[in-house]
Protein backbone atom coordinates (compact mmCIF):
# COMPACT_ATOMS: atom_id res chain seq x y z
CA UNK A 1 0.00 0.00 0.00
CA UNK A 2 1.29 3.46 -0.93
CA UNK A 3 1.68 5.63 2.16
CA UNK A 4 0.44 9.21 2.22
CA UNK A 5 2.62 12.23 2.90
CA UNK A 6 0.39 14.61 4.86
CA UNK A 7 0.82 18.26 5.79
CA UNK A 8 -1.51 19.67 8.45
CA UNK A 9 -1.57 23.47 8.40
CA UNK A 10 -2.71 25.15 11.62
CA UNK A 11 -3.07 28.92 12.04
CA UNK A 12 -2.33 28.49 15.77
CA UNK A 13 -1.26 25.61 18.00
CA UNK A 14 -4.39 23.59 18.94
CA UNK A 15 -6.28 24.15 15.67
CA UNK A 16 -4.85 20.90 14.30
CA UNK A 17 -6.15 18.91 17.26
CA UNK A 18 -9.50 20.67 17.48
CA UNK A 19 -10.18 20.16 13.79
CA UNK A 20 -8.58 16.88 12.84
CA UNK A 21 -6.81 15.33 15.82
CA UNK A 22 -8.50 11.96 15.45
CA UNK A 23 -7.83 11.87 11.72
CA UNK A 24 -4.16 12.71 12.30
CA UNK A 25 -3.94 9.75 14.69
CA UNK A 26 -5.58 7.57 12.06
CA UNK A 27 -2.99 8.63 9.45
CA UNK A 28 -0.16 7.93 11.87
CA UNK A 29 -1.68 4.54 12.68
CA UNK A 30 -1.52 3.68 8.96
CA UNK A 31 2.18 4.65 8.95
CA UNK A 32 1.58 7.73 6.83
CA UNK A 33 4.09 10.56 7.18
CA UNK A 34 2.34 13.46 8.90
CA UNK A 35 3.91 16.93 9.16
CA UNK A 36 2.74 19.91 11.20
CA UNK A 37 2.95 23.53 10.05
CA UNK A 38 2.04 26.29 12.52
CA UNK A 39 1.47 29.61 10.76
CA UNK A 40 1.92 32.03 13.67
CA UNK A 41 4.39 32.59 16.50
CA UNK A 42 2.91 33.69 19.84
CA UNK A 43 6.36 34.84 20.99
CA UNK A 44 5.85 37.91 18.77
CA UNK A 45 2.87 39.07 20.84
CA UNK A 46 3.46 42.28 22.75
CA UNK A 47 3.64 42.04 26.54
CA UNK A 48 3.54 38.24 26.57
CA UNK A 49 5.23 36.97 29.71
CA UNK A 50 8.29 34.76 29.50
CA UNK A 51 6.64 32.24 31.80
CA UNK A 52 3.73 31.85 29.36
CA UNK A 53 6.11 31.51 26.40
CA UNK A 54 7.89 28.64 28.16
CA UNK A 55 4.56 27.02 28.99
CA UNK A 56 3.22 27.25 25.43
CA UNK A 57 6.46 25.98 23.88
CA UNK A 58 6.35 23.02 26.23
CA UNK A 59 2.76 22.31 25.15
CA UNK A 60 3.73 22.31 21.47
CA UNK A 61 6.59 19.89 22.02
CA UNK A 62 4.36 17.57 24.05
CA UNK A 63 1.72 17.60 21.30
CA UNK A 64 4.33 16.95 18.60
CA UNK A 65 5.56 13.92 20.54
CA UNK A 66 2.02 12.66 21.18
CA UNK A 67 1.21 12.61 17.46
CA UNK A 68 4.67 11.45 16.43
CA UNK A 69 4.76 14.09 13.71
CA UNK A 70 7.59 13.59 11.23
CA UNK A 71 8.34 17.31 11.32
CA UNK A 72 7.23 20.58 12.86
CA UNK A 73 7.61 23.94 11.12
CA UNK A 74 6.73 27.21 12.84
CA UNK A 75 6.45 30.35 10.72
CA UNK A 76 7.33 33.72 12.15
CA UNK A 77 4.06 35.63 11.75
CA UNK A 78 2.34 37.40 14.62
CA UNK A 79 -1.04 35.92 15.67
CA UNK A 80 -4.14 37.87 14.63
CA UNK A 81 -2.06 39.85 12.13
CA UNK A 82 -2.01 37.66 9.03
CA UNK A 83 -4.52 39.95 7.33
CA UNK A 84 -2.01 42.83 7.68
CA UNK A 85 0.79 40.96 5.91
CA UNK A 86 1.10 40.90 2.11
CA UNK A 87 -0.44 37.60 1.07
CA UNK A 88 2.46 37.04 -1.31
CA UNK A 89 4.80 36.80 1.68
CA UNK A 90 2.59 34.23 3.40
CA UNK A 91 2.29 32.15 0.24
CA UNK A 92 6.07 32.19 -0.20
CA UNK A 93 6.63 30.85 3.33
CA UNK A 94 4.14 28.01 2.88
CA UNK A 95 5.70 27.27 -0.50
CA UNK A 96 9.11 26.78 1.12
CA UNK A 97 7.64 24.13 3.40
CA UNK A 98 5.85 22.39 0.53
CA UNK A 99 9.01 22.42 -1.58
CA UNK A 100 10.85 20.65 1.22
CA UNK A 101 8.19 18.12 2.26
CA UNK A 102 6.34 17.51 -1.05
CA UNK A 103 3.05 16.47 0.62
CA UNK A 104 0.31 14.82 -1.39
CA UNK A 105 -2.44 15.67 1.12
CA UNK A 106 -3.10 19.03 2.75
CA UNK A 107 -5.39 19.68 5.73
CA UNK A 108 -6.28 23.35 6.00
CA UNK A 109 -8.74 25.48 8.05
CA UNK A 110 -12.10 26.62 6.71
CA UNK A 111 -12.09 29.90 4.81
CA UNK A 112 -15.32 31.01 6.50
CA UNK A 113 -13.97 30.85 10.06
CA UNK A 114 -14.46 33.84 12.34
CA UNK A 115 -10.73 34.34 12.94
CA UNK A 116 -8.97 36.26 10.16
CA UNK A 117 -5.83 34.12 10.55
CA UNK A 118 -7.88 31.07 9.52
CA UNK A 119 -9.27 32.84 6.48
CA UNK A 120 -5.86 34.01 5.28
CA UNK A 121 -4.32 30.59 5.93
CA UNK A 122 -7.06 29.01 3.81
CA UNK A 123 -6.54 31.44 0.94
CA UNK A 124 -2.74 31.15 0.96
CA UNK A 125 -2.93 27.34 1.15
CA UNK A 126 -5.29 27.23 -1.81
CA UNK A 127 -2.90 29.41 -3.78
CA UNK A 128 -0.03 26.95 -3.38
CA UNK A 129 -2.31 24.02 -4.20
CA UNK A 130 -2.47 24.86 -7.90
CA UNK A 131 -1.25 21.87 -9.89
CA UNK A 132 1.19 23.86 -12.01
CA UNK A 133 2.83 25.11 -8.79
CA UNK A 134 2.94 21.89 -6.79
CA UNK A 135 2.28 18.64 -8.63
CA UNK A 136 2.76 16.61 -5.44
CA UNK A 137 -0.49 17.93 -3.91
CA UNK A 138 -3.29 15.58 -4.94
CA UNK A 139 -5.85 16.27 -2.24
CA UNK A 140 -6.85 19.34 -0.23
CA UNK A 141 -9.12 18.76 2.77
CA UNK A 142 -10.71 21.50 4.87
CA UNK A 143 -11.30 20.96 8.57
CA UNK A 144 -13.71 22.73 10.90
CA UNK A 145 -12.47 24.36 14.11
CA UNK A 146 -14.84 24.49 17.09
CA UNK A 147 -14.82 28.08 18.44
CA UNK A 148 -14.09 29.51 14.97
CA UNK A 149 -16.08 27.76 12.24
CA UNK A 150 -19.35 28.14 14.14
CA UNK A 151 -18.71 31.69 15.36
CA UNK A 152 -18.76 33.59 12.08
CA UNK A 153 -21.87 35.80 12.20
CA UNK A 154 -21.47 37.17 8.67
CA UNK A 155 -24.72 36.17 6.90
CA UNK A 156 -22.91 36.24 3.55
CA UNK A 157 -20.56 33.43 4.58
CA UNK A 158 -21.85 29.93 3.85
CA UNK A 159 -22.06 27.49 6.74
CA UNK A 160 -19.56 24.64 6.83
CA UNK A 161 -21.11 21.73 4.90
CA UNK A 162 -19.01 18.57 5.13
CA UNK A 163 -18.76 16.00 2.37
CA UNK A 164 -16.31 13.72 4.16
CA UNK A 165 -16.62 12.02 7.54
CA UNK A 166 -13.82 10.09 9.26
CA UNK A 167 -14.53 7.51 11.95
CA UNK A 168 -12.37 8.41 14.97
CA UNK A 169 -14.06 6.15 17.52
CA UNK A 170 -10.79 4.35 18.28
CA UNK A 171 -8.95 7.66 18.61
CA UNK A 172 -11.33 9.96 20.50
CA UNK A 173 -9.78 9.24 23.91
CA UNK A 174 -6.26 10.06 22.71
CA UNK A 175 -7.49 13.16 20.89
CA UNK A 176 -8.99 14.46 24.14
CA UNK A 177 -5.83 13.56 26.04
CA UNK A 178 -3.76 15.57 23.56
CA UNK A 179 -6.15 18.50 23.93
CA UNK A 180 -5.55 18.38 27.67
CA UNK A 181 -1.93 19.27 26.99
CA UNK A 182 -3.09 22.68 25.75
CA UNK A 183 -3.70 23.89 29.29
CA UNK A 184 -3.39 27.53 28.23
CA UNK A 185 -6.11 27.14 25.57
CA UNK A 186 -8.67 24.66 26.93
CA UNK A 187 -11.41 25.79 29.32
CA UNK A 188 -14.48 24.38 31.00
CA UNK A 189 -17.91 24.02 29.39
CA UNK A 190 -19.59 26.13 28.02
CA UNK A 191 -16.27 27.53 26.76
CA UNK A 192 -16.11 26.41 23.08
CA UNK A 193 -12.66 24.86 23.44
CA UNK A 194 -13.68 22.51 26.22
CA UNK A 195 -13.23 18.75 26.28
CA UNK A 196 -16.98 18.32 26.68
CA UNK A 197 -17.72 20.43 23.62
CA UNK A 198 -15.11 18.73 21.43
CA UNK A 199 -16.45 15.32 22.40
CA UNK A 200 -19.98 16.51 21.62
CA UNK A 201 -18.85 17.63 18.15
CA UNK A 202 -17.45 14.17 17.52
CA UNK A 203 -20.70 12.58 18.68
CA UNK A 204 -22.80 14.76 16.38
CA UNK A 205 -20.54 14.11 13.38
CA UNK A 206 -20.61 10.43 14.30
CA UNK A 207 -24.40 10.34 14.40
CA UNK A 208 -24.54 11.78 10.88
CA UNK A 209 -22.09 9.24 9.51
CA UNK A 210 -23.13 6.13 11.44
CA UNK A 211 -20.21 6.06 13.84
CA UNK A 212 -19.90 6.62 17.56
CA UNK A 213 -17.41 9.45 17.03
CA UNK A 214 -16.29 11.17 13.84
CA UNK A 215 -14.66 14.27 12.40
CA UNK A 216 -16.04 15.99 9.33
CA UNK A 217 -14.34 17.74 6.43
CA UNK A 218 -14.77 19.28 3.02
CA UNK A 219 -12.75 17.81 0.18
CA UNK A 220 -12.17 20.78 -2.11
CA UNK A 221 -9.62 19.18 -4.42
CA UNK A 222 -8.81 15.61 -5.38
CA UNK A 223 -6.74 14.37 -8.29
CA UNK A 224 -6.90 10.62 -8.94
Amino acid sequence: MIKSNVLVIAPHPDDETLGCGGTILKHVGKKDKVHWLIMTNFELLKNIKKKLIIKKNKEILQVKKSYNFKSLTRLNFEPAKLDLIPKKNIIEEIQKVVNKLKPNILYIPYGGDAHSDHKITFEASCAISKSFRNKSIKKVIVYETPSETDFNLNPKVKNFKPNLWVDITKHISKKLNILRKYKSEIGKHPFPRSLENIKSYAKIRGSVSGHKFAESFQIIKEIL
